[in-house]
């Protein structure tokens, strides 16, 4: 039990550093929104689903939880935040380097990952672009009042942003524990027993175990992986939707359900896709 209490800890304070950045950042729009800053942002969400394809590749999921803040906000797109879930890998890039892959290996799996995820964060956004009345308005207002942080009485962001992050971590430590235990008591060989020689139905499946928002999903993928005992793309359908703790942040701080429904909808269905077609095509990393 110690153990798990260990892992959820270290989970918690290895995402702990974004989340307080991206409060302290929409923080800073909220007050400076009716100036240039909000317009600025705007402009730059165009390019969203570029840059969010290219910080995800970066290790660990404090861009995804990072990201889904932002969403909530609405300072990124719905694009821009599927690009950082389907780039985002959480512990594949660690696991693959302390293993002693070769760059010639790991590199193609970040091109690939980073190629889909912005096509895909660039197709949504423009799919939902053609919707009319949309509601592209800041929503940070209306996450402080869902925090009740009372972040208009002082102005001091330091100290809003601090707060929800407080709320947020306490949030996800308690619900990391809870998966930690259940993939624990589960075990490794019976979600490899799970994905083993089922074809397409193995890269359901393997998309269905990335979607637990924890990093143990990343983990387990990536050494059936490396162990050869699932395909190349059958990892990858898996590995696409491991965003880590991003969907239980989004689901914490979004309180629009529909919105998060279609959120892990769209990222299961073409991460599933995308593996699928990775194993038709006889692609082989």
């Amino acid at each position: 039990m110690l153990d798990l209490l260990l892992d959820a800890l270290l989970d918690c304070l290895k995402i702990l550093p974004f989340l307080f950045a991206a409060y302290l950042f929409m923080e800073f729009l909220e007050q400076k929104a009716e100036g240039g800053a909000g317009e600025m942002t705007r402009r730059a969400g165009k390019l969203g689903p570029f840059i969010g394809g290219l910080l995800g590749i970066v290790p660990q999921c404090g861009f995804s939880s990072a990201a889904s803040n932002l969403y909530a906000g609405r300072v990124i797109s719905f694009g821009t935040l599927l690009a950082v879930y389907l780039s985002t890998s959480d512990e594949m890039l660690p696991l693959f380097l302390s293993h002693g892959l070769p760059l010639s290996r790991i590199l193609p799996i970040l091109f690939l990952k980073a190629v889909v995820a912005m096509s895909a964060g660039f197709l949504a956004d423009a799919i939902l672009s053609l919707k009319r009345n949309r509601d592209e308005s800041f929503r940070i207002e209306e996450l402080c009042e869902q925090e009740q942080c009372h972040c208009e009485e002082d102005g001091n962001i330091l100290k809003a942003a601090f707060v929800h992050t407080l709320k947020i971590i306490s949030f996800v430590f308690v619900i990391t524990l809870i998966l930690n235990f259940l993939v624990e008591t589960v075990g490794e060989e019976t979600i490899a027993s799970f994905l083993s020689d089922r074809l397409i139905l193995g890269h359901l499946l393997a998309a269905l175990v990335g979607l637990i928002p924890n990093c143990a999903a990343s983990i387990v993928i990536s050494e059936l992986y490396l162990q050869s005992l699932i395909s190349f793309g059958m990892a990858m359908s898996g590995l696409f939707v491991s965003a880590g703790v991003g969907l239980l942040v989004l689901f914490r701080v979004n309180h629009h359900r529909k919105e998060n429904l279609q959120v892990v909808l769209t990222l299961y269905a073409v991460g599933a896709a995308a593996g699928i077609l990775f194993d038709l095509l006889g692609i082989v990393i």
